[in-house]
């Protein structure tokens, strides 16, 4: 595998050198047939019964039409020598054994099994381009709404096709159709997907985020290209989301910028009882990922001065007496 990605890269590098538009590789019908069976053996699914592709962005393959034997007898008609790879004779690889001892067997059932194989491949290959078509709406989308397939013959094959490209296996696909709400199973390509009531959703796998601690005023940097403004100005009360204002007298630094942490609470402006956050964004009816992004900005005191984008304290809230305020700005939240 590691010569085939080399060789493939260098081709690729060959391709682009002399401005060829592609590349041209000499696998035959005999080749793809045994790749069908390899498949088969191992288990997959329809594309893998596919067989190998005519074409694989510039890699083409002409020759998927004609078998071994049919280039052999055209070279040995023109006199044209060749070369035999002799690692190919041995039956020591799961490739070879299908060569020279599984397909020569089938032959005994019925002489046109390759060709019979190659058709179905081709036949499938048909299939598979109809549902590739059905699918395509749902590429690149990191939402698939399970509702939208309740009728469809098999709903576990929509949801494969959909999550194979970020890099999620047919069982765990199986795990996640049977789960509850709130199950998060992650893929060997670090994202992470979660059932949602009736929907699935990928993003990538959360890292960890170092708590940012604000001394004094100022412009701090947090995260990924995302900043932190604290800030004290004439009163005055924000209304948009990723801004907070509260009263200045009334907040203790140092503050720290944090995710949500089990157990936090907060008195949300405008009621008088405290509140699990949690509670606060199940009602918003948050999901599973928004509420592990969520923020948070906490006081020297310890109180959850604001939720981020969300709700602030009562206990800080702008009133009647307020003259100055903080302003607490968010820059490519998160």
């Amino acid at each position: 595998m590691a010569a085939r990605e080399l060789r493939y890269k260098w081709f690729e590098q060959l391709r682009n050198d002399l401005g060829a538009a592609g590349v041209c590789v000499a696998h035959h019908r005999d080749d793809s047939v045994e790749t069908v069976l390899l498949n088969l053996v191992r288990g997959t699914g329809l594309r893998g019964l596919c067989g190998i592709q005519p074409r694989s962005g510039y890699v083409l393959r002409p020759l998927l039409c004609v078998s071994r034997t049919e280039i052999e007898a055209f070279l040995t008609e023109r006199g044209q020598k060749y070369v035999t790879d002799s690692t190919n004779l041995v039956a020591d690889v799961q490739r070879n054994k299908v060569r020279l001892q599984v397909l020569p067997l089938l032959k005994t059932l019925n002489p046109a099994v390759a060709e019979n194989i190659q058709r179905t491949a081709e036949n499938l290959m048909t299939a598979q381009a109809a549902l590739d078509t059905v699918l395509l709406h749902n590429k690149n989308h990191n939402i698939l709404n399970l509702s939208d397939y309740n009728d469809c013959a098999s709903r576990e094959y929509v949801v494969y096709e959909w999550a194979k490209t970020f890099g999620f296996n047919g069982s765990q696909i199986r795990q996640i159709l049977e789960a509850e709400t709130g199950k998060i199973i992650t893929s060997t390509s670090d994202y992470d997907m979660l059932r949602d009531r009736d929907r699935l959703l990928v993003e990538p796998s959360l890292k960890p985020l170092k708590p940012l601690r604000i001394p004094e005023e100022g412009t701090y940097v947090f995260g990924e290209n995302k900043t932190f403004v604290v800030k004290r100005q004439s009163a005055f009360i924000s209304k948009t989301a990723d801004l907070a204002t509260v009263d200045a007298d009334k907040v203790a630094f140092p503050l720290t910028v944090r995710r949500v942490e089990e157990g936090d609470w907060m008195i949300p402006y405008g009621l008088k009882g405290r509140k699990l956050l949690s509670d606060l964004m199940t009602d918003r009816k948050m999901s599973v990922f928004e509420k592990r992004r969520q923020l948070v900005v906490v006081d020297a005191q310890g109180i959850v001065v604001w939720l981020a984008g969300l709700r602030v304290d009562t206990r800080v809230a702008v009133d009647n007496a307020t003259s100055v305020v903080l302003v607490l700005h968010f820059e490519g939240i998160c």
